[in-house]
C-alpha cells in the first residue's frame, strides 16, 4: 500500500467503491487524508461500511463549501461522454481536479520510475511480460494500474525501482501530466467510443500518455503496425523532443517510407519473419530471438508485444541476452490465448478478453482448424473486424445476445450452431472436432464481444470456459 505524507490533511471526494476505489481509500486514509467515499451502488456502500468506512452521498454536498483538493473518480464511472456523473459535473463546477489513482501513484512515488503501456489490444500480456523481464534481471519493480493490483495498493519502491502500469483510456483522459520515463502505445482500433463520444476522443485519450512536463525525459514506443498509430508516431519524430522508437509485428514498407521521408535510419524493433530484430540503433539490426521459440507468445500480435517489451527493457538498461532469456521463460496471461488442456487431438484455447473484433482476428490469425466460440455483447464494430480472418474457422459456435445477430452476418461464409450459452457451445464444438477428425483441431473462445448479458466480466467466462473444458479433458467416459 502506497502511505505518503503528501495527502496527510488533503481533503479527497471518491467516486467508485471497486477494487481501485477501495484501495485508494485505504491508501489515503491511511496516509492522513480526509477522505469522503461515494458508490451508486447499495451493495458496494454496504462493503464500505463493513470496512469502517462511512459513504458520504458526494451528489448532496456543498461542493463550494467543502474545498475538495480533489475528486479521485473511478475509470469506468463518466465524466464527459456519454453523458458526466453528476458529482464530476459538481467538481468541474468548482474547478477541483479530477483525478485516477495512477496520478497519485506518481506523485507519492516521484523518486521512481514508471513504464506507461496503453493500447487497443495487448496492453496486459506486454506489461506482464516487462514485469516478468525486469523480475528475472533482479530489479526492483511493481506491476499494476488497469492489470491486476489498483496502483494505490502497490508496494512503495526505493529510488530506481519500476512501476510498470497498464493504462486504459479512461485512466488516461484522468492524468493531468504523464510522468512516464517510457511511454508505450502499441495499437488503436475503435473501442469504447461511447464513452470518448466517437473515435477522435479515443484517439486523443490515448495519446495523452506522451504529454508530458520533461518531455526530453521521455522515451516513446510506438506501433507501427496501424494507421493511426503511424499518425502519432510521426507526430512525436515531428515534435523532436523525445527518443522515439517504433516496433512492428513485421518489417514493412513502413521502414522504408519513414527513412525516406525523415532522412533519417529507422530505429526501432521489428519482426523479420519470426525473428526478433533489435534495430534501436538502426536496420538491420540484430538477430534477438526466434519468436516461435515461446510458447505463451503464440501469433502476430504477440510478436508486437514481445517487440514493445524488449524496447522497453532495452532502454531501461536490461542486457539483450538477459532480455532474450527472460522472454523466452514468459509463462502468459489467464483468458488471453490460454491453452486450458486438450484431449484425442482437440485443444481448448481460452480467449475470452478478446472483447472486440479486432482482438478476435489475432487469436482466428493463430491457429489452424478452429471451432470458434463467440458472441456476447455486441461491441458497435460487430464483426467487422473479424470476416477477412476466417478461413481456418470449421464452424462457429453463437452463444449470448449476439446470437442471432451474428448468425446472419456468418450465415454463407462458415457453417453456424446456434449453441446460445457457453457450455452447450463448448461441448458441441469438442463434439463436431471429434466428428470431423481432424488432427489438432482447436477449440477457441474469442467471442469478439463484452461478457456482460450472461457473466460479471471477461474473466468470470474465461474460468467458466475453463471448468467446462477441463471437465471435458478429464472425464472417464470418451
Amino acid at each position: 500500500m502506497i502511505i505518503n505524507s503528501l495527502f496527510r490533511d488533503k481533503k479527497i471526494a471518491v467516486l467508485g467503491l471497486g477494487v481501485s476505489g477501495m484501495a485508494s481509500v485505504d491508501a489515503l486514509r491511511a496516509s492522513g487524508a480526509q477522505v469522503f467515499a461515494w458508490d451508486d451502488a447499495d451493495e458496494r456502500r454496504r462493503e464500505c461500511l463493513g470496512l469502517g468506512v462511512e459513504p458520504v452521498d458526494l451528489a448532496g454536498l456543498d461542493w463550494t463549501a467543502e474545498k475538495f483538493d480533489y475528486l479521485l473518480l473511478s475509470p469506468g464511472i463518466a465524466h464527459t461522454h456519454p453523458r458526466p456523473h453528476p458529482v464530476a459535473q459538481l467538481a468541474k463546477k468548482v474547478e477541483c481536479p479530477i483525478v485516477c489513482d495512477v496520478e497519485l501513484l506518481t506523485l507519492a512515488q516521484g523518486k521512481s520510475r514508471f513504464i506507461g503501456i496503453t493500447g487497443t489490444n495487448g496492453k496486459s500480456t506486454t506489461t506482464a511480460l516487462i514485469g516478468h523481464i525486469f523480475e528475472k534481471v533482479g530489479r526492483q519493480v511493481q506491476v499494476g494500474g488497469n492489470l491486476g493490483i489498483p496502483a494505490l495498493a502497490l508496494s512503495p519502491l526505493e529510488e530506481g525501482g519500476v512501476y510498470v502500469l497498464e493504462l486504459s483510456s479512461y485512466q488516461l483522459e484522468l492524468l493531468h501530466e504523464s510522468v512516464f520515463d517510457i511511454a508505450i502505445l502499441l495499437n488503436i482500433s475503435p473501442d469504447h467510443l461511447d464513452r470518448h463520444g466517437g473515435m477522435a476522443g479515443y484517439v486523443a485519450a490515448k495519446e495523452r500518455i506522451f504529454e508530458t512536463r520533461e518531455e526530453s525525459a521521455l522515451s516513446a514506443v510506438v506501433g507501427a503496425d496501424d494507421a493511426t498509430s503511424r499518425e502519432i508516431l510521426s507526430r512525436l519524430h515531428a515534435r523532436g523532443q523525445r527518443r522515439v522508437v517504433a516496433i512492428m509485428a513485421g518489417a514493412s514498407a513502413y521502414m522504408r517510407e519513414a527513412t525516406k521521408n525523415t532522412g533519417e535510419v529507422f530505429a526501432g524493433v521489428y519482426m523479420d519473419d519470426y525473428i526478433l530484430m533489435d534495430a534501436l540503433d538502426g536496420v538491420p539490426g540484430t538477430p534477438v530471438l526466434d519468436i516461435r521459440e515461446c510458447a505463451n507468445l503464440r501469433g502476430r500480435h504477440n510478436a508486437q508485444n514481445a517487440c514493445a517489451a524488449y524496447a522497453a527493457v532495452r532502454l531501461s538498461g536490461v542486457a539483450l541476452d538477459d532480455a532474450q532469456a527472460a522472454i523466452r521463460s514468459f509463462p502468459g496471461l489467464a483468458h488471453r490465448q490460454e491453452c486450458v488442456g486438450s484431449r484425442h487431438g482437440v485443444t481448448f484455447i481460452n480467449d475470452s478478453k478478446a472483447t472486440n473484433g479486432d482482438a478476435c482476428a489475432r487469436a482466428l490469425d493463430s491457429y489452424k482448424n478452429i471451432y470458434w466460440i463467440a458472441g456476447g455483447q455486441a461491441k458497435d464494430d460487430g464483426l467487422d473486424g473479424v470476416l477477412a480472418h476466417l478461413k481456418e474457422v470449421r464452424r462457429a459456435f453463437l452463444i449470448g445476445d449476439a446470437a442471432d445477430s451474428f448468425g446472419e452476418i456468418l450465415k454463407g461464409v462458415v457453417p453456424i450452431s446456434q449453441s446460445k450459452i457457453l457450455r452447450a457451445a463448448v461441448n458441441d464444438a469438442f463434439a463436431a472436432a471429434r466428428e470431423d477428425g481432424v488432427g489438432d483441431a482447436v477449440v477457441l473462445l474469442s467471442p469478439a464481444c463484452a461478457s456482460f448479458d450472461q457473466f460479471k466480466n471477461f474473466m468470470e467466462r474465461g474460468d467458466a470456459f475453463r471448468e467446462i473444458a477441463q471437465g471435458i479433458c478429464h472425464r472417464a467416459t470418451p
